[in-house]
This record gives C-alpha cells, sequence and structure tokens, in this order.
C-alpha cells in the first residue's frame, strides 16, 4: 500500500499546483469571470481520468488467461514509464512552471479567450490523473480479496487526504522546506519507486517463461532484511529490494539506473549549454 499513497500523494500535489497556481494568478489579476473556466478544465480533466479507468476495466473483463497476464505486464510497465517521464518533464520544466502557466494564462485574458485556459488546466490534470490511473491499474493485479480492496482504497484515501495537507503546508512554510526542494526528494523516490516495479515486471516475465532468471537465487540476505516483515516488505515495495534476487534482476536494475544517470547527463549538458 505504501506505493499506492506515495504515488497518488505526489501526483494530486502536482495537480493542485498547477490549479494553485492558476487560481491565485487569475485573483490577483482581476480576472475574476475567468475563474469558472478554470474549475470547467479541473472537471474536464478528472472526467478524461475516470474515461481511462473504465477503458481499462473494459478491457480486462474482455481479455481471459494469459491474456489478462500481458495486459498487467503491459500496465507495469507502462506505469514505470510514466513515472520516469514525470520525474524528467518536472526536471526539464519545474523551474519555468509558474511562468508558463503565468504567460499561457495572460494570453487567454488578453484575448478573451477563456475556454483556452480549461484546455490548459484539462491537459494538466488529465495527464496527472491518467499517470494515477495507470499506476494504480498496474497495482491492482495483487489485489485478491474484499480485505485487499479494502486497504487498497483506504490507501488512496488516506494519499489525497495527505496530499492536500501536505500542499497547505508547502503553501505556508516555504521557508522550511520549498517546493524546490521538495520535488528533489520526490524524484528520488519516484525513481526508487519506478525501479520496483520494473522488477516485478521482470519477476512476472519470469514466471512465464519468457526471459531466463540466469542464477537464482544470487544471493541470500533474508538475515540482514527480509522481505517477509513488515519493514522489508515496505521496502521492497518502495525499492525494489529483493532478499534472494536472480542475475537477471541484478542486470536489469544496473541497467536501469544506468540509463537514469545517462539521461540526467545530458539534461545537464542541455540546460549547461542553453545558459551559455
Amino acid at each position: 500500500m505504501e506505493q499506492i499513497i506515495f504515488v497518488v500523494w505526489r501526483e494530486r500535489i502536482e495537480a493542485l499546483l498547477v490549479v494553485g497556481i492558476l487560481y491565485s494568478w487569475l485573483r490577483q489579476s482581476g480576472a475574476d469571470g475567468a475563474l469558472r473556466y478554470l474549475w470547467f478544465g479541473v472537471g474536464g480533466g478528472i472526467a478524461a481520468a475516470v474515461l481511462l479507468a473504465v477503458a481499462l476495466l473494459s478491457a480486462q473483463q474482455v481479455l481471459t488467461g494469459i491474456g489478462q497476464d500481458i495486459f498487467m505486464l503491459v500496465m507495469m510497465l507502462s506505469a514505470t514509464t510514466l513515472i520516469v517521464q514525470m520525474v524528467l518533464w518536472m526536471r526539464r520544466h519545474g523551474r519555468r512552471l509558474q511562468n508558463h502557466l503565468a504567460q499561457k494564462t495572460q494570453e487567454a485574458v488578453d484575448h478573451q479567450a477563456f475556454w483556452s485556459i480549461s484546455i490548459l488546466v484539462a491537459v494538466a490534470i488529465a495527464r496527472e490523473g491518467s499517470e494515477t490511473v495507470v499506476f494504480l491499474y498496474g497495482m491492482s493485479y495483487a489485489q485478491k480479496t474484499m480485505g485487499d480492496w479494502l486497504s487498497f482504497s483506504a490507501a488512496v484515501g488516506i494519499a489525497l487526504i495527505l496530499a492536500s495537507v501536505t500542499y497547505y503546508l508547502l503553501q505556508a512554510g516555504r521557508y522550511w522546506l520549498s517546493w524546490r526542494r521538495f520535488f528533489q526528494i520526490t524524484e528520488v523516490m519516484l525513481l526508487l519507486l519506478a525501479s520496483a516495479l520494473l522488477l516485478s515486471a521482470v519477476d512476472k516475465m519470469i514466471g512465464l517463461g519468457w526471459i531466463p532468471a540466469g542464477i537464482d537465487p544470487l544471493w541470500d540476505s533474508s538475515a540482514l532484511l527480509s522481505e517477509s516483515t513488515r519493514l522489508g516488505s515496505m521496502i521492497s515495495a518502495l525499492t525494489g529490494y529483493r532478499a534472494y534476487p536472480a542475475l537477471t534482476d541484478l542486470l536489469v536494475w544496473i541497467a536501469f539506473w544506468a540509463i537514469i544517470a545517462g539521461v540526467f547527463r545530458h539534461q545537464r549538458n542541455r540546460q549547461e549549454t542553453v545558459i551559455v
């Protein structure tokens, strides 16, 4: 459940940040008449995310047997990709997000094109919502009993509440935790989570016989931290830790972080080139 709480928490905060920036700008600029278009956009973004959820559930009901396994595997890999994409997007645009949103909103107000505000907000909310839906769907495969589903729903509810509280605290207490520091900390946690999801997908492919496990297990660290304990299970879910990893798990984990390091270096070089 820790994975669900963290991702939904982070995604809701990003959505609240976008809406909060636009709401504050419209109020300060005196364009109160455009506020209803802001809420139209919020509603449209949420509706798009709900439609995606319905489409995924409908697709699952059609598939049977190996088809469901393949579909769930695709969703897990999609969730991994979306999390990495989210981190890279925020690293690239986070610093200019407020100015970018303010510029687009100013253009809409100047031209009385208030529906463009709705579209801007709807796209932002739909983006965050779709990432959340895909992730939650990818996690739903582990829910078997009614108790599991109740815990699943409770985790989503807790995350939504925590996100609202966190957003309020960040807005009220920027002197002790800035938005920049917040995103720096959570991007590391998100990448760890992405690596955990990727390893879960790899384990599923090994279980299906699609890829070899190699040496399995490569080592046994259960004496130090067992995945059967509450702490070990939580760390495994959030970081991809394995007490009994297969060789393939280790190779995929190394490849994942090598690619992330390379992409980060590329982004940093591009930013330095632009500054120069």
